[in-house]
């Protein structure tokens, strides 16, 4: 996991080490959109109130840069700016949490709280991806 320039270092260090088993940038600002040799499963969270790194001009095209076939996941954050992950935030818990849980220990019963994606709420203006691949 990582936070602005370290969310973009979260998909460098997931495209060097594919060994990586989870990948959550947040609010992710990074130059390269595009990431087809990324196999690290990766959750990006964006902020609709993101003036630092736009999510139109950075975790969007991060997030679709992405291979379709990867089990990926881009939450957009409601309400929220570049700095909200700096501060407690109980969306960002729950769906990091049940990431790193589902892709790390491999635990399958987190999938329920990442599918179906989360409609648009309070908490979250938008969302993408695809349903966690079972092994």
């Amino acid at each position: 996991m990582g936070h602005s320039m370290g969310g973009g270092g979260t998909l460098e260090a997931a495209k060097d080490r594919p060994s990586l088993q989870a990948a959550i940038p947040l609010t992710p600002w990074n130059l390269d959109k595009t990431w087809p040799e990324v196999r690290t499963p990766t959750l990006i969270f964006g902020a609709d109130g993101d003036t630092i790194a736009p999510v139109y001009s950075h975790a969007q095209p991060l997030y679709t840069g992405l291979p379709s076939s990867l089990d990926r996941a881009y939450l957009e954050l409601n309400g929220a700016t570049h700095f909200t992950p700096n501060t407690s935030n109980t969306t960002i818990a729950k769906y990091s949490i049940s990431w790193l849980k589902r892709f790390i220990d491999n635990d399958t019963r987190y999938e329920q709280f990442l599918c179906p994606l989360p409609r648009p709420s309070l908490t979250i203006e938008e969302s993408r991806g695809n349903c966690p691949h079972t092994s």
